[in-house]
């Protein structure tokens, strides 16, 4: 079985929107003529309203309607069993349905997501974009469900599931009992506004544009990860740039008074070409702050993402022959770098 999970909430989170806006120079298609509508299947809807004594006849229904899906539900997400081992998974089922920390979850999602129609015209008008640059990409159906705060997103082999538990507001009173397992700096970011990006974001990493396995030094990290943002730049309509890279207002304007401090920082510590996956992991990885940059744990996390967002930003306004997928195919991240002329801003 072909099975493509992505963990999302591990790369790019938000708390909210923030007054900081992409740059005036990115340039779009015009998509208007093609003809696309996403609808997202509401799944969380049909199985919070399961009636116990009807399992084995909607276990045999959903496997005949959501195929793949369904079986990854169950098989990865609630970790129940497999529906063809129905009897088993039946009696799993009847008791997980009556916990009250079930009831209470599908109610709060009902509650927040009566129906998903920003999101659809949101993805609708994203996936037009990336129809119009990879024509060959076969949309997937879009599946929403509830997992127990098992995956924001997943990239199955013919579907995308979203898991609208873990969008459901930075105050949610369910997120709080997490922190184990879900930091807070993260799980404050699971808000509604996220889901289009996070979507997006899963198909460019997981789908499009998987990182190269020869991206071995910090500057390949940064180009592969600007190439990224800088993608989400062009599908993504008016969305600001902390919802992209998952930052505060706090963070964002952190980085943008200390933008060229850090790219110093990087050549200082010859850091652009250093092959030392542990040691640059942390200029890429999700964090609350970067530990040796700004006093009192005030400073941005996700430093090279960053750097590399804004090399690439320069390197297209510098080349405006070039579309997305043709910076996407661009493999000489070092090219990259000398071509966009960046000297830290």
């Amino acid at each position: 079985m072909k099975f493509n999970i992505a963990q999302i909430y591990f790369f790019f989170f938000i708390l909210g929107m923030s007054s900081c806006h992409q740059t005036a120079t990115i340039t779009r298609p015009d998509v208007s003529d093609i003809d696309i509508q996403i609808k997202v299947a509401r799944f969380d809807q049909e199985f919070s309203a399961l009636d116990t004594s009807a399992i084995l006849k909607k276990n045999n229904y959903w496997q005949q309607q959501y195929g793949i899906f369904y079986t990854d539900f169950m098989t990865e997400m609630l970790e129940v069993g497999h529906p063809k081992d129905s009897l088993q998974l039946a009696s799993i089922l009847k008791k997980v349905l009556v916990k009250k920390d079930f009831i209470d979850l599908s109610q709060a999602v009902a509650t927040t997501f009566p129906n998903l129609e920003r999101q659809e015209k949101e993805l609708t008008q994203a996936f037009k974009y990336i129809t119009y640059y990879y024509p060959e990409y076969v949309l997937p159906r879009f599946i929403s469900f509830v997992g127990g705060f098992s995956f924001q997103t997943i990239s199955g082999e013919d579907y995308l599931g979203i898991g609208l538990d873990m969008f459901l507001g930075a105050d949610s009173e369910f997120y709080p009992a997490l922190v184990q397992s879900i930091p807070r700096y993260i799980s404050r970011r699971f808000t509604p506004e996220n889901i289009a990006p996070r979507v997006v974001e899963t198909v460019l990493r997981q789908e499009l544009f998987p990182q190269h396995n020869g991206d071995v030094n910090m500057l390949q990290h940064m180009i592969y990860n600007g190439k990224v943002l800088y993608a989400m730049d062009v599908i993504l309509e008016d969305v600001a740039d902390s919802l992209k890279i998952g930052y505060t207002a706090q963070q964002m304007a952190w980085i943008e008074r200390y933008q060229e401090d850090v790219w110093a920082w990087f050549i200082q510590e010859n850091l652009l070409y250093s092959t030392d996956y542990m040691g640059i992991q942390k200029y890429f990885s999700e964090a609350p702050f970067t530990r040796e940059l700004g006093g009192n744990n005030e400073s941005a996390p996700k430093l090279g993402s960053y750097i590399g967002w804004m090399i690439v930003r320069k390197f297209m306004e510098r080349n405006p022959e070039l579309d997305l997928k043709q910076l996407l195919a661009k493999e000489d991240a070092q090219d990259i770098l000398e071509g966009s002329k960046f000297r830290g801003k």
